[in-house]
């Protein structure tokens, strides 16, 4: 999967980490929307504030970044990226977020919409999936 966070014009210090419907379409668990969310470390998102001040929105605290097709967040439901970027996969520009990561962001939100709880059981049978693949 392509993403290219050129676009942007930004330097970032720590690699982005690809969250939202673009992770699970990494997955192959279902196609993604048009936006592409990532949550970007601190000092990132502190930068990019200033690289686009008028380009900010707040959900419920969580302060993100919205610049062509990319929302970066700071947090989401007061997770930041130090403690969601545990076990994340590597890829060359950005890190996509762990399946155990993203269902639980997804678990959080889904009071909030019908696609969270949808996305929840999908990532539920993903899960399951790959493990009876190992037996």
């Amino acid at each position: 999967m392509q993403i290219d966070l050129a676009k942007l014009d930004f330097a970032f210090e720590d690699k982005p980490l690809l969250i939202g419907g673009k992770a699970m379409e990494y997955y192959n668990i279902r196609k993604a929307g048009a936006d592409i969310d990532f949550v970007v470390s601190a000092q990132d998102h502190t930068r990019l504030i200033k690289q686009y001040p008028d380009h900010l929105k707040d959900l419920y605290g969580d302060i993100g970044v919205i610049e062509f097709e990319f929302e970066m967040w700071d947090t989401v439901c007061n997770l930041d990226y130090k403690k969601l970027k545990h076990d994340a996969i590597e890829e060359s520009d950005y890190l996509v977020i762990s399946v155990e990561k993203l269902l639980v962001l997804k678990a959080m939100a889904m009071k909030a919409n019908d696609k969270y709880r949808q996305d929840v059981e999908l990532i539920g049978d993903y899960i399951r999936d790959q493990a009876y693949k190992v037996r």
